[in-house]
């Protein structure tokens, strides 16, 4: 019999196994399919997971969780050394492919994941905004949700348009990601879009006059 340390090396072996699997052909990807690219039997992820959702639910909590670290990695990260990186990881290309089939697939799992990552970036958001990285916002979740949203809706609409590429090649597909978001993202995030602040302060102005203004004086010592 196995010890509990095998076990648990194996029970990861087949959620890392599953996560490139779901990843690369989609979330009706069969509990057989993952054994043999885990180079185990079908009985195994049985034994360790018992029924498939259980293992999605697995996978998508080791997702979130392997996001997270990125993130937090590249808030720790000098631009200098984040940059020197490149090119990216394969690994990243897994999470980044991932993250589109859960929202691809919709229904209640892909809804769940996407509310999961709006709560995990709101924590960085804030955990930036207090370290002096990010401008605070009048509404910190709804930004945060926006960004997510923004950044998803574009990762969809960029793999549509370019069905020829295969999502099994997780560093090609991180790569070219990288190459046509990364300026404008940079570009926009830090030097803004518009020349002057007219559209936000009549936007504010007309909100005040609601039942529903925006909350707080986050970013009134903003250059205006």
């Amino acid at each position: 019999m196995s010890t509990a340390r095998e076990d648990l090396t194996g029970r990861a072996r087949l959620r890392d196994a599953a996560i490139e699997c779901f990843a690369a052909h989609g979330f009706d990807e069969s509990l057989r399919a993952i054994a043999a690219r885990a180079g185990v039997s079908a009985g195994l992820v049985r034994h360790h997971f018992g029924a498939k959702e259980a293992l999605r639910a697995e996978c998508d909590a080791t997702v979130l969780a392997r996001y997270r670290a990125l993130k937090n990695e590249s808030l720790n990260t000098s631009p200098q050394q984040l940059f020197a990186q490149f090119p990216s990881s394969r690994d990243g290309g897994i999470l980044l492919v991932y993250i589109l089939r859960s929202v691809r697939e919709g229904g209640d799992a892909g809804k769940d994941f996407i509310d999961h990552m709006v709560a995990e970036a709101l924590e960085f958001s804030r955990d930036a905004v207090e370290r002096g990285i990010l401008v605070p916002s009048r509404n910190e979740e709804a930004r945060v949700r926006f960004l997510i949203q923004q950044s998803i809706g574009a990762m969809v609409v960029s793999f549509a348009m370019h069905p020829e590429l295969p999502l099994d090649d997780f560093g090609a597909v991180m790569d070219r990601y990288y190459a046509e978001a990364m300026l404008p993202t940079l570009e926009l995030y830090t030097e803004g879009l518009f020349t002057s602040r007219e559209y936000l302060d009549e936007y504010l102005s007309f909100m005040a006059g609601t039942k529903n203004p925006p909350a707080g004086r986050a970013g009134e010592n903003m250059t205006r």
